[in-house]
């Protein structure tokens, strides 16, 4: 009785009531629940810290911003389970639900938004962090040869010009089509081999099993959901085929922010291995390369085993 009763007590409340039903579905800040409640910051943090307190949210800090979202697992996700056909039936509610979803939308639009800007001068700016580290150099070298390679978040091409040399076609995916214009500069002597495609990482334009090898190289911090992106890269990869990842390790540096569009700071190892079981990859090799302003890659390389 006593683990029941500031559960229940944490729902006899609208406002509670209306986190619930939105953060069951998605991850959000403080601020993105301030604009979809419209109330002031210190009314939501209470009810967030009362809703964390019963077990029913949890929340995750990255540097200055925490986010908060329904718990995955344990007690608290068989609860939400049970209560949530009750909550998602009142349609009272749906225009939270819109708002959430327009500020998901939002994020995607400003992300493609910079990356548009700043295209002409992406290679320069990565140099800026990755700094002498041959970065592509590490990712072919963990690359077999095959028929058809993919680079997710292809930007400029750098990466997709240097994956011909082991694979006999090459895929580029990216949500900036300035990007792309840039990339099929950069290959166009190769075009017959080559295949652009615009689109969005977490709904990728490629065919079921349609990939022999794989590479998320220095994006995965950029995108809203990283994990179900990795889903949707276990799908367009066949069985047995080779995921190789990089990343940065977690840190505190919000100029990222700022300067590179970065909406993480980062994955700890822990995370980034569970992120990959969980989308149906085994780890097969892991590695940390330093590289500028106190920065750590992690280099890994992942096999689809479904």
């Amino acid at each position: 009785m006593s683990t029941i009763l500031p559960v229940f007590k944490a729902l006899a409340d609208e406002t509670r009531l209306r986190l619930l039903h939105v953060l069951n579905r998605y991850e959000l800040s403080v601020n993105e629940l301030v604009t979809i409640l419209e109330m002031g910051q210190s009314r939501v943090s209470r009810h967030l810290k009362i809703l964390t307190g019963a077990g029913l949210l949890s929340s995750r800090r990255d540097g200055l911003w925490v986010f908060y979202s329904a718990p995955p697992e344990g007690e608290g996700r068989e609860f939400i389970d049970a209560v949530a056909p009750f909550i998602d039936s009142d349609e009272t509610l749906d225009s939270d639900m819109e708002m959430a979803a327009t500020i998901i939308e939002e994020r995607v639009r400003k992300t493609k938004q910079f990356f548009n800007a700043i295209a002409e001068d992406w290679d320069q700016l990565n140099r800026e962090v990755i700094g002498e580290f041959d970065l592509p150099g590490a990712i072919i070298e963990r690359m077999p040869r095959c028929k058809v390679a993919v680079d997710l978040g292809c930007g400029t091409g750098t990466l997709l010009e240097r994956m011909l040399e082991r694979s006999l076609n090459v895929i580029g995916v990216d949500g900036s089509p300035r990007m792309l214009e840039l990339a099929k500069r950069r290959l166009v002597e190769d075009e017959d081999r080559v295949s652009l495609r615009i689109g969005d990482l977490e709904h990728l334009p490629l065919r079921d099993g349609e990939a022999d090898f794989a590479t998320i190289n220095m994006v995965l911090h950029h995108l809203s959901h990283p994990g179900k992106s990795l889903k949707e890269i276990r799908r367009v990869l066949r069985k047995g085929g080779l995921l190789v990842l990089a990343d940065f390790d977690k840190h505190d540096n919000e100029k990222m922010r700022v300067d590179y569009g970065d909406r993480w700071l980062g994955f700890d190892m822990r995370n980034l291995a569970l992120k990959l079981t969980e989308a149906g990859f085994a780890l097969r090799q892991s590695t940390m390369h330093p590289v500028r302003n106190g920065l750590t890659i992690h280099l890994i390389v992942a096999e689809n085993t479904q």
